[in-house]
């Protein structure tokens, strides 16, 4: 949904949907700060390979791994 507008552009030249949407865009990117950002290929690829993998590390195990009690 990221809006593609030129930086120079002034408000009294955009639409209501285009000044509609270029809010919406800041309050995303305002709440969650990677709005917009893309995966590497190879990030997609492990995140998958993990996904679909059996092996699976209790939340415990990690809890205790990194010093939080759960």
């Amino acid at each position: 949904m990221p809006v593609d507008l030129k930086e120079d552009k002034k408000v009294s030249e955009m639409t209501v949907r285009e000044l509609k949407d270029l809010i919406k865009e800041t309050i995303y990117e305002t709440v969650d700060p990677d709005y917009g950002l893309e995966l590497r290929p190879e990030i997609e690829k492990d995140i998958h390979k993990s996904v679909d993998s059996d092996e699976r590390i209790p939340v415990e195990s990690v809890a205790k791994t990194l010093g939080l009690q759960w």
